[in-house]
């Protein structure tokens, strides 16, 4: 064991290895299939009170998979997929890697200007989209490469007669469907149809191929596809499924409220859940509390993973101290930081510990865990996982030795392949040795546990979903009586942190609700800014460069 180098070997859990086993899948196909036809009749997803058995996903993944291929699509081709948590997600999913395609996870709720960028930048040549989003996708069909519009509703997948009810139910009484007129446009239920009676070829999928693209903005804040492949989303759920030594095979029931388009669901829930033979408990919207809660008492539940803002949200909701916790084992915690009194409190109600993680869209996602055994929160990221090294690296590079900080750096075969067709921006983040740079400022301690210190970023982090003041800027610098703008983020109760605009007028007509309205047009909702501050003049450099940094000390001064 080697402790002088990677002192977090010492402080592993009983049971979890040094190293994972790359070779015992073969690709993310492997997974899916030894699964389906290890389990079976299990249930696998259960969402609005209808279960698909393992069964179920490989039969229809298959009919998905060959009506892709019938269609004209080839190996290597990228398929955009832009639904919220229903039984459609994993069945497209699981499909579209089934036919050797590549996922471009979309979220539902991006603006036109959004979704046009990220189609145009895959390339992708279909789109499996949930109906309630379609009229967004008509607005910049016309100008992307897309050629294939895949359209679902909500309730398409639970049976008669309830997807009618449904469907009825969310177009006409809740108004959640927005006309829409898409031509060229195929329901995913005529597509299983077809593809039932369509051959499946197989392609020899293998580590190397690209599986994901994974949107994020990065350091510059324009939208980048992180290329995660084969090898490396299998290293991560080998890496977390051994982590995760206590969970039993075939047994559990994990609760899925973040978004499976986000790297940590995508992962933690629906693949290694879906390789353990788990029942993974579909939450369409969590942020709608007390049916969440309503839900979560339907349900013998085991593990449930989210971030602080949803663990703070439960515990805040009537009902959710009532529940029978007899069979919850397991709660991790990600995509932003844990706060020590929503950790204390979830423990004191739940009697499980809220196990932080630490993870990147380019780590696939998870990086850093804490032990599953742990008996209350410690305020670090965890230790490396299985197969991981990470360092504290100086601006030079240099190695930093432990409780000196620096930027935490990562290597291991969950690290991505690049950015999506940005070599430069790529090489950015790597460094010598295939380190990862991350951008976090970080402090190793002696017995090799990590601390997350500071941000090196100008990224901001709402309810775990990065936020770049970039984009913000350009978005806001477009309207006509803005002269220049900085974004930066300041602290909040409810979601960590909120974006505050910080506006030099051109014109002095220009209001508050002006600006929200217009970014309301051109933003995703957790990127909007909360707060508008307007300013005489910003902070710059001597070239001109807008000192964020600066803007940040005054808000907290």
């Amino acid at each position: 064991m080697d402790t002088a180098n990677k002192p977090w070997l010492a402080s592993y859990p009983a049971g979890v290895p040094a190293e994972i086993d790359m070779n015992e899948f073969s690709s993310v196909v492997d997974i899916i299939e030894q699964s389906c036809s290890k389990y079976g009749n299990r249930a696998a997803f259960v969402n609005m009170g209808k279960a698909l058995s393992y069964s179920d996903i490989d039969r229809l993944s298959r009919n998905f998979a060959a009506y892709l291929q019938s269609i004209g699509l080839e190996r290597g081709d990228r398929v955009a997929v832009m639904m919220p948590n229903v039984l459609q997600y994993p069945i497209a999913v699981m499909g579209i890697l089934r036919a050797g395609l590549v996922v471009v996870n979309t979220n539902p709720l991006y603006t036109p200007r959004e979704l046009h960028h990220q189609l145009t930048d895959s390339g992708a040549r279909a789109i499996v989209v949930i109906e309630n989003f379609a009229s967004v996708l008509q607005e910049v069909i016309d100008d992307v490469p897309l050629e294939y519009p895949i359209v679902t509703g909500v309730g398409d997948m639970l049976g008669f007669p309830k997807a009618a009810i449904t469907n009825f139910a969310i177009r006409k009484v809740k108004k959640m469907v927005p006309a829409w007129r898409l031509p060229n446009a195929v329901r995913f239920t005529d597509a299983l149809k077809k593809g039932a009676g369509q051959e499946l070829t197989r392609h020899a999928v293998t580590q190397d191929d690209l599986a994901f693209l994974q949107y994020t903005g990065g350091t510059t804040g324009v939208a980048k596809g992180a290329m995660l492949t084969h090898g490396n989303m299998v290293a991560n759920a080998q890496q977390s499924s051994a982590w995760m030594a206590n969970l039993r095979i075939g047994d559990e029931i994990i609760v899925t409220a973040l978004p499976l388009y986000h790297i940590f669901a995508l992962t933690a829930n629906c693949l290694v859940f879906f390789k353990l033979g788990g029942k993974n408990i579909l939450i369409t919207n969590p942020r709608d509390m007390p049916g969440f809660v309503k839900e979560l008492s339907s349900h013998p539940f085991s593990c449930l993973t989210g971030v602080n803002t949803l663990f703070n949200a439960l515990l805040n909701t009537p009902g959710f101290a009532d529940l029978d916790f007899s069979h919850f084992r397991m709660t991790l915690g990600g995509g932003m930081a844990v706060q020590r009194s929503v950790a204390e409190h979830w423990k004191k109600v739940t009697g499980v510990t809220l196990v932080e993680a630490y993870g990147l869209t380019e780590t696939s996602p998870a990086a850093c865990i804490n032990p599953m055994d742990m008996k209350e929160y410690n305020g670090c990221i965890g230790l490396p996982i299985s197969s991981t090294e990470c360092c504290i690296m100086d601006a030079d590079g240099n190695r930093l030795p432990p409780g000196e900080p620096g930027e935490l750096c990562v290597r291991g075969p969950q690290v991505m392949k690049g950015y999506w067709q940005r070599p430069e921006e790529t090489a950015k983040v790597m460094a010598e040795g295939d380190w990862l740079r991350t951008g976090d400022v970080a402090i190793m301690t002696d017995d090799g546990y990590f601390k997350i210190v500071d941000r090196k970023k100008d990224m901001i982090l709402v309810s775990g979903f990065n936020v770049y003041p970039n984009e913000i800027e350009d978005v806001v610098a477009m309207h006509p009586k803005v002269l220049e703008v900085a974004a930066i983020g300041v602290p909040d109760p409810h979601s960590g942190e909120v974006v505050k605009i910080c506006v030099v007028k051109k014109d002095d007509s220009l209001t508050e609700q002006e600006l929200k309205t217009f970014c309301k047009e051109h933003l995703t909702g957790y990127k909007r800014p909360k707060i508008v501050a307007f300013h005489t003049e910003l902070p710059k450099t001597n070239v001109g460069k807008i000192l964020r940094r600066e803007l940040r000390e005054q808000e907290s001064a």
